[in-house]
This record gives structure tokens, C-alpha cells and sequence, in this order.
């Protein structure tokens, strides 16, 4: 059962960045956070990287996907969710994220030659009509002033986190999981500080407790915790079982953003989520293979 249960705890924990993001963006610039989140992450880090037995064997020419694969997620994959939450509501934003694995089914199909099934393209086109259902009900209010751009931005966002796993994939064989995913806190570092210095970045005057709290446990306990336990137990279960547990984030992060955020969702909106999880769970169908 542990692994079972290390898997649901990096779902929760990567549900609750959505309530710590919509939480610190009112108090910091999302800039800020940001990069201080890839710091954070990069100084936890450390200690691990330092230690041997770290799978690098860098091929000539690598250098141009391990720099594409970073600018795909965290640079602009966090760009987009950033500017997504200050639109749009958390609960709307989590149930976007839902798309991620069906994104990444119909780019490896593309791209890698992995020929899906029929029930992904169904489910596809049925989880993209709920996403526009779900924009399209969505009404403007204090916690999602411009819900339409916000889903939007989120959407983005999922198609740039689409081509950081297809990359990651390709490069998962020469580069251990800790190494691509320390490049990314290193260049997250360097993309956000870089943008902090320009005239759209702002440092803040104040640091309240409770903010920097905020800060703190998403470039600590989410990138690593969520990280590390999702790595430890993709080893333990098949890894189309860890993958579909990826569907709990959206649900989480509906009951999180109410039990926190005091959000609701109207019956468009909930139809709209029946939509998207409908067809998540309609492109995991696979037909039967029929035996001589």
C-alpha cells in the first residue's frame, strides 16, 4: 500500500500549489515568488546532486533539448499558470490540468511514433469541450476577475508541460530524473531572476511570515516532496498506474480551493468537470483484444 499512498500524497501536495500560488500572488509579485521558488528548490537540491551515482552522460548537441526542455517548463510553463491565476480561480485552473495526460498522449503519437487508440481522440475532444463548457459558464467574480483569458493561460501552460514530458522522455535515457529535474530549478533560477530585473519584475517592500511560508513550502516541500515521492513509487507500480493517479490533482484542488479559498462552482461549471474527468477516464479505455 505505500506506494499507493505516496502516490496520493504528491497528487495532494501538487494540488495545493494552486491554493498556496492564488494565496501568495495577492501579497507578492508572481515574478518573485517564482523565483525564489526556483531557488529554493535548487539549494534543496544540492546535497542530492553532490552525491554519486547520478546518471549524466551528455551527447553532443544535447544541450539544445536540455535548453528547450527548460524553457517549455519552468520558464514558460509557470509564466503562463502565474498570469492564469491572477484571472481565473484555482479550482477552474486545477481542473484544466486534467488535459495534461491526453496532450501528452496525442504529442507522443505525433512525435514519437506511440499510436493511440481511438477512445484517446474521444476523449480528447470530449475533455476540450469540457474545458470550453467550463470558460464558457464561467462568470467574473473576486477570486477569477477575467475567467476566460485565465483558462486560457492555463491551457498554455499544459500544452508547454506537453513538451517538457515528451523532451524529458527522449532525455530520460542518458540524464537521471534528479539531474533534468535540477537543470530546470537552475535555469528557472536564471530565466526568473533575469525577468525580476526588468521593468515588469517588482521587489517587495514587505515580507510578512505567513507569505514567505507560502514560498518556502512551494519550493520545498512540493518540488521535493511531490517530486520525491512520485519518483520512489513510479518504481514500485507500473508506471500507466502512477500516471493515471494524476487524475486526483483536479479533484483535489476542487476541494482544496473550497475548503480554503471559499470557491464554488455553479452547474454549468460542475457539468463542464464531469466533461473533462469524463473524458480522461474514457481515454484510458482500451479495446479488448480478441484471442484465437
Amino acid at each position: 500500500m505505500l506506494p499507493y499512498i505516496a502516490l496520493t500524497a504528491a497528487m495532494l501536495l501538487w494540488s495545493s500549489s494552486f491554493i498556496a500560488l492564488k494565496t501568495v500572488f495577492a501579497v507578492f509579485d508572481p515574478l518573485f515568488v517564482l523565483f525564489c521558488r526556483m531557488i529554493i528548490a535548487s539549494i534543496c537540491m544540492l546535497p542530492f546532486l553532490l552525491r554519486r551515482g547520478q546518471r549524466w552522460r551528455y551527447q553532443a548537441g544535447d544541450w539544445r533539448w536540455l535548453l528547450l526542455m527548460g524553457l517549455c517548463e519552468p520558464c514558460l510553463y509557470f509564466l503562463f499558470e502565474a498570469q492564469a491565476l491572477l484571472h481565473t480561480s484555482a479550482s477552474q485552473a486545477g481542473m484544466i490540468t486534467a488535459t495534461l495526460p491526453l496532450l501528452v498522449a496525442v504529442g507522443a503519437h505525433f512525435l514519437l511514433k506511440d499510436r493511440q487508440p481511438r477512445t484517446v481522440w474521444l476523449g480528447l475532444a470530449l475533455s476540450l469541450g469540457g474545458v470550453l463548457v467550463l470558460t464558457g459558464g464561467s462568470e467574473a467574480q473576486a477570486s477569477a476577475p477575467n475567467p476566460a483569458l485565465g483558462n486560457l493561460l492555463e491551457f498554455l501552460a499544459m500544452l508547454c508541460a506537453t513538451g517538457y514530458v515528451l523532451i524529458a522522455k527522449k532525455l530520460s535515457t542518458r540524464y537521471s530524473a534528479l539531474v533534468i529535474t535540477a537543470t530546470q530549478t537552475l535555469m528557472g533560477s536564471v530565466w526568473f531572476g533575469a525577468a525580476l530585473l526588468t521593468p515588469w519584475g517588482s521587489w517587495p517592500q514587505h515580507y510578512p511570515l505567513d507569505a514567505m511560508l507560502w514560498v518556502l513550502y512551494l519550493g520545498a516541500c512540493i518540488t521535493l516532496g511531490a517530486y520525491g515521492m512520485y519518483t520512489w513509487a513510479v518504481g514500485k507500480v507500473p508506471v500507466a498506474l502512477a500516471g493515471a493517479f494524476i487524475n486526483l490533482i483536479p479533484l483535489f484542488t476542487l476541494v482544496l480551493a473550497w475548503l480554503y479559498l471559499d470557491e464554488t462552482l455553479n452547474r454549468t461549471q460542475a457539468f463542464a468537470c464531469v466533461m473533462v474527468l469524463g473524458g480522461v477516464l474514457l481515454s484510458q479505455l482500451r479495446p479488448r483484444t480478441v484471442k484465437d
